[in-house]
């Protein structure tokens, strides 16, 4: 255990692990985004609906906005959340992964895993929060 106590950054191994979870997540956060992208420039679908008569009620559009209001304000943070993956992949190239940004420490695997985009402990992360910075 002494090791892990001195353990400055992770090994080759375990960033080619934790890329091969980013890869997977930015896979499937791009198709969320287009998928999203398409729902705000195309309003949905293409079916039967756009070629029938309607009787569309007001209430139809501002439901069909608020759908659309709401796809882009996902797309978004979609968008976000591609780019921290991105920048993940560069850290994992530069082999500074992994490594919180304020501390310095080694961010948790278990954090890691989940939040594969984290710079900061969970430590640093609320004590940054209590002082109003991010």
């Amino acid at each position: 255990m002494a090791e892990e106590n001195i353990k400055v950054r992770y090994s080759d191994a375990e960033l080619e692990e934790f890329k091969a979870i980013i890869l997977e997540k930015l896979e499937a956060a791009k198709a969320e985004y287009n998928t999203l992208r398409d729902v705000v420039m195309h309003g949905g679908t293409n079916d039967i609906e756009d070629t029938s008569p309607s009787f569309k009620t007001v209430e139809d559009d501002g439901a069909n906005q608020l759908s659309k209001e709401e796809a882009s304000h996902l797309a978004q943070r979609q968008y976000k959340f591609i780019q921290n993956l991105e920048a993940a992949l560069v850290r994992i190239e530069n082999k500074t992964y992994g490594i919180c940004r304020e501390t310095g420490k080694l961010i948790p695997k278990e954090r890691l895993k989940l939040v594969p985009h984290a710079t900061l402990t969970v430590e640093a992360k609320e004590m940054l929060s209590k002082s109003g910075r991010k």
